[in-house]
This record gives C-alpha cells, sequence and structure tokens, in this order.
C-alpha cells in the first residue's frame, strides 16, 4: 500500500517535560495516512522509553480537525475481508501502545474527531476541546466498514453504550456539550485558549506522581478491554462486502454510496 505524495506527518516535540504530538495533514483534515501511523507508532515508542517526559499533548494542525478518520482512499487496494482483518489489527495494536503510555496524555480537539480520530482521542486520558467540536464514527453512512471489538470497547468505557450505538448505527455526531455533559471531555475550551489550557493541566499533571499515574492508567486500560470476545468474523464480514466497495469508490467518485446490504 502506498501513500499519495501528501502523505502528512505526525510531529513529536519536547521541551521542559511536556511532549506534544502534532497531527499534520490540514489540507485533509488531518486524516492519518499509513505513514502518519506509523510515525505516531514511532513516537509512542520514544516516549515510552522517556522518563523525563511526564505528560504529553496531541492536537490536530490548521484548527479545523483533530484527525478526521483514516484516509479512505488508501482502502481501494483492499480485496477482501483479510485486508480488513489486517487493517484492524494494525489499528489495534496502534491504539493500544497510545493507551498504554506510562505518562498522561491529554487530546486538543478542534473540530472533528472521526474515526481512527475519535479512538486516538479516546486513548488519551482527557481531552479538552472546542465548542465546536464534534466527535463519531459515521461510518454507516460513509464507507460501510466496522470497528473492531475491542476498539468498540475503549469507545463504549469512554462515551457509555447507547452514545456508541447511536455513533455506529445513526452515524450520528455528538457535539461538543453532549461530551462534556456525559464526562467524556475534561473542559471545553475557546480556540484561542486551549494551547495554554492544554499546557497548564499537563504542567499540573506532570506535578504528581509519576509512579500512580502509570499503574492507575494500566489499570482503567485493562478493565476497559479485559476478556474481550473474538470478531474477526466481524470484521471480515463487513470488509468481504460489496456495501464497503461500493462505499470506498462512492468516496473516490465523490458521490453517495448505495448501499444494498451484500
Amino acid at each position: 500500500m502506498s501513500d499519495s505524495d501528501d502523505s502528512g506527518r505526525v510531529a513529536l516535540r519536547i521541551e521542559d517535560g511536556i511532549a506534544t504530538l502534532v497531527f499534520d495533514r490540514p489540507a485533509a483534515r488531518n486524516a492519518m495516512t499509513w505513514r502518519m501511523y506509523q510515525q505516531l507508532g514511532e513516537a509512542c515508542e520514544r516516549l515510552a522509553n522517556d522518563a523525563s517526559v511526564r505528560a504529553v499533548l496531541m492536537r490536530g494542525a490548521g484548527g479545523q480537525a483533530f484527525v478526521a478518520g483514516t484516509d479512505i482512499a488508501q482502502f481501494a487496494d483492499f480485496r477482501g475481508g483479510e485486508d480488513g482483518i489486517a487493517y484492524e489489527r494494525q489499528i489495534d495494536a496502534g491504539i493500544a501502545q497510545l493507551a498504554a503510555l506510562p505518562m498522561p496524555t491529554i487530546a486538543l480537539v478542534e473540530g472533528w474527531s472521526v474515526g481512527g480520530g475519535l479512538a486516538i482521542a479516546t486513548a488519551c486520558d482527557f481531552r479538552l476541546a472546542t465548542p465546536g467540536a464534534k466527535f463519531g464514527v459515521p461510518i454507516a453512512r460513509t464507507l460501510g466498514n466496522g470497528l473492531s471489538v475491542a476498539n468498540i470497547a475503549r469507545l463504549r468505557a469512554a462515551w457509555g453504550h447507547e452514545r456508541v450505538k447511536r455513533m455506529l448505527l445513526l452515524a450520528e455526531m455528538v457535539g461538543a456539550d453532549e461530551a462534556l455533559a456525559c464526562g467524556y471531555l475534561h473542559a471545553l475550551v475557546a480556540p484561542e485558549a486551549l494551547g495554554d489550557e492544554g499546557l497548564a493541566l499537563a504542567r499540573r499533571l506532570a506535578a504528581l506522581a509519576p509512579v500512580t499515574q502509570r499503574v492507575s492508567k494500566a489499570a482503567l486500560q485493562r478493565l476497559a478491554v479485559h476478556d474481550l470476545p473474538e470478531g474477526d468474523d466481524l470484521i471480515r464480514a463487513v470488509y468481504g462486502s460489496a456495501d464497503f466497495r461500493e462505499g470506498v469508490r462512492a468516496f473516490l467518485d465523490k458521490r453517495s454510496p448505495v448501499w444494498k446490504g451484500q
């Protein structure tokens, strides 16, 4: 699988014990390419082994989106359900790597946090968002694919069963006010203050006991994904479907998909 020329990047900066990760592909609302996922994994590996880093901030470039999912054009290379299984396992491994970082992580969300972007934000420990932020997984409207059981388990732990059902079955986007009310967001922040508020929270976290933070994070993550059932049959069914191929073609053709339930 190859990226387009506009494959974006995930930039890492570390200063005074605070790391900042920037998803930098603003022309595509920071939609993730394979290269960006690889760079995110490399950054997580580096951070996991750097005891000097006490907190991590994550933010999308451009002010219009945190991350607007995975770049759908990359799915054009998929040929069947096994490609979907390989992809979902890759995403699960990356999200698990992010969730397992020993230090607290904070997502700063402006605009869209969709699909893979929602998974990344959900893997963080805290989320600050601007009032115009939107959260969801509208794949029942856009692509016709599915999520792994582990991914859904993390979303359910953070959002609750009924909201995730609305996201997946109704393709609803949830606004910032509701995300705050249900506890998904730590706070709502004006766009011009988002960076400063995020840094203030990171510094607050950095002043606390790192071992306590590390073991508490690990315990919460284990509870979220404990004893999950097998889900390859579900992923194989959706990525092997004619509807998924139609969703990809429709995206590339810039038209609405025609679902047939096959």
